[in-house]
């Protein structure tokens, strides 16, 4: 790939083509190493001898994780007998074929596709006097190559007198098995569909709100057994059957005004992507719905102490309502359970505190009521599948019809495309 640029562009497909053409050495370092540049090493070390070869990269799964490179890669190269070495924090890449060498920065393909355009400049070449140095200070193989290359004594010298800037180790099987074994237990996402659900990032959140706890209206506490065996008339009908209603639905008590005002929140701020998919909220808008949901929170504080004043006299007076509906039925029919608790005939008395103690079990306290009032809200991120769903891009158009989605969705098309052109 000999070119008299000083920039230029430099991928995994070109650096195949140098190493494929060399004819005396082979050195590579960087974070990592792709899989076809080491698929040519390992068929040009079978003609130059795997001594001749140097590899020197962070091997580490965070860099793997990034896309720097791949564990089948490294693994073929220590297979075909030549000696990867790691060099912690390795980011800046070097590559020598011969004489000819190139200083570039490699592509972490979690954030992006590797370009082949020649507009996209990651490389910067370097001279003989760079190649030579570079090699020297690399590591102590690559400097015993670099001397062994040297023409005259003055230049081995010269060489001989470079320190090593560059601390790395072999990597060995134990280190190797480490490495592999955490990416099988966690294996790095797939680049093209990390890429691709980046680009819907930026836009928008799953978005849940839920108030918890704040509809006391709707809690029905079962009659307990004992109490619905003894019967009764029609008084108290609506609210008292097998189960009774605490709140009137319509009361003061009731949190309907507080469910309006959450609706408006989520009707406003919000979209629905469907059943499938649920509500998201534009980033954009977020901080907006941040200070709405905070506006509300206070709402719910001053509904909570509103409650609180006026919630435990009302169930105290429902209660007395269902001790002064049944407590006639105890006297004239008292249950077994009572029956064997007291010496002669039941009094009024009786029959009240028997019915208080069943309810007692049953009926909440106002102050357990009001400490389970609360606004759940929970963010999600956008995940492949669900822009991957044939209908997504209908149902954002449809949500947010004032914005042109189709460059957007584009964009996620192409950032999916696998760049082969070397």
């Amino acid at each position: 790939m000999s070119t008299t640029n000083l920039f230029c562009t430099l991928s995994s497909t070109r650096i195949t083509k140098m190493i494929v053409g060399a004819q005396r050495i082979v050195c590579y370092a960087g974070p990592g190493i792709q899989f076809e540049p080491a698929q040519a090493m390992v068929n040009i070390a079978a003609q130059l001898g795997p001594e001749m070869l140097t590899v020197c990269v962070d091997f580490d799964e965070r860099v793997m994780r990034m896309g720097y490179g791949e564990l089948e890669a490294v693994n073929l190269l220590r297979a075909a007998g030549i000696i990867v070495n790691h060099a912690q924090g390795m980011r800046q890449a070097l590559i020598i074929v011969d004489d000819e060498g190139y200083s570039f920065t490699p592509t972490p393909l979690y954030l992006e596709a590797e370009s082949t355009d020649s507009n996209t400049i990651n490389a910067i070449r370097l001279s003989n006097e760079q190649v030579k140095e570079a090699l020297a200070r690399l590591s102590p193989a690559a400097k015993a190559i670099a001397i062994a290359q040297a023409v005259t004594p003055e230049e081995k010298r010269r060489i001989s007198d470079l320190p090593v800037d560059v601390n790395s180790s072999k990597v060995e099987d134990a280190q190797f098995i480490e490495v592999g074994a955490s990416l099988k237990q966690a294996p790095p996402v797939k680049f093209d569909v990390a890429r691709q659900v980046r680009v819907f990032e930026p836009y928008f959140q799953y978005v849940e709100l839920n108030l918890i706890g704040a509809a006391i209206q709707r809690h029905r506490l079962a009659i307990p057994p004992g109490i619905q065996k003894l019967g009764g008339s029609k008084d108290l009908e609506g609210r008292l059957k097998t189960t009774f209603e605490l709140i009137e639905k319509d009361g003061k008590l009731s949190s309907k005004p507080l469910e309006n005002d959450l609706n408006q929140i989520r009707k406003d701020l919000t979209r629905s992507l469907g059943k499938s998919y649920g509500r998201v909220v534009l980033k954009a808008a977020k901080p907006h719905l941040v200070k709405r949901i905070e506006e509300f929170r206070t709402k719910l504080v001053a509904h909570q102490i509103s409650v609180a004043e006026g919630l435990q006299k009302h169930l105290d007076d429902s209660r007395d309502q269902i001790v002064d509906y049944y407590k006639q039925h105890v006297i004239e029919s008292p249950p077994d359970e009572l029956v064997g608790q007291i010496t002669g005939d039941v009094s009024e008395n009786d029959a009240k505190y028997w019915l208080k103690n069943q309810l007692d079990r049953v009926f909440p306290t106002a102050q357990i009521l009001i400490q389970d009032m609360k606004l759940e809200v929970s963010y999600k991120d956008l995940t492949f599948e669900t822009l991957n769903q044939p209908d997504f891009l209908s149902s954002i158009k449809e949500a947010y019809p004032m914005a042109d989605w189709d460059k957007t969705y584009n964009d996620y098309t192409a950032a999916g495309e696998a760049h082969k052109n070397g």
